[in-house]
């Protein structure tokens, strides 16, 4: 399987400093935050892993020994890294301050130790997720999204967008209504308001009756 690391430029770059994008194969596509919180690093770690995983290095006795990745870029000097590679990002989230040989060896002990760790990782974040990074990422991304889904995107993904999405119906119904959260547990499971909210979210989202009920604390 060949992977991508590279940096994404689209909308989402005016509101955060930096997001990476990792693609596999024509398919997957992976928003990660670039907020310095490692979650750049983890998704750098799996793409240089990958021949780990593979079972390419059983016998090898470093990671350097696999050419077909960026891994090898990372460990030469300036002047003849490939141009395209910048090492700042990952560097800093691994807490190498200097592009030194010094640095760079830092980078390679770090590599050598999460290769020893990567059978006890769990990757699912990034196998199954379609984003990585804190919920507040998340959230707008989720609230950009706007149920743009394709027919690639998994079913947890789908519901956690529709789930978003009636989240802010249900904070928009409220401010029309005067009403606080509070109104929705002491009011009647059938109040004529919470009627106008539970009609507006089946029309709108994808919800469950059942999630409607819990959120209006209506009746079954």
């Amino acid at each position: 399987m060949k992977w991508l690391l590279g940096t994404y430029t689209g909308r989402f770059n005016r509101r955060h400093k930096l997001f990476g994008h990792l693609f596999s194969g024509r398919y997957k596509a992976l928003v990660v935050e670039g907020s310095g919180n490692g979650y750049l690093r983890t998704v750098c770690d799996y793409v240089h892993l990958n021949p780990v995983r593979a079972h390419l290095l059983a016998e090898e006795p470093t990671l350097l020994a696999y050419p077909w990745s960026s891994y090898g870029g990372y460990l030469l000097a300036p002047e003849k890294r490939p141009v395209w590679l910048d090492v700042w990002r990952l560097f800093g989230e691994m807490g190498i301050s200097q592009d030194t040989a010094a640095g760079r060896k830092q980078f390679e002990l770090q590599m050598e130790d999460r290769r020893r760790q990567d059978s006890r990782t769990d990757w699912k974040a990034v196998r199954r997720g379609w984003c990585l990074g804190g919920d507040a990422f998340r959230q707008e991304l989720l609230a950009q999204m706007g149920g743009q889904w394709g027919e690639n995107h998994y079913g947890e993904d789908r519901a956690e967008s529709a789930e978003a999405e009636a989240a802010r119906i249900v904070r928009e119904e409220l401010a029309r209504a005067r009403w606080t959260e509070a109104d929705l547990g002491e009011r009647p499971k059938g109040d004529a308001v919470k009627m106008v909210m539970a009609t507006r979210l089946r029309q709108e989202t994808t919800v469950t009756l059942k999630w409607i009920s819990e959120r209006l604390a209506m009746g079954a």
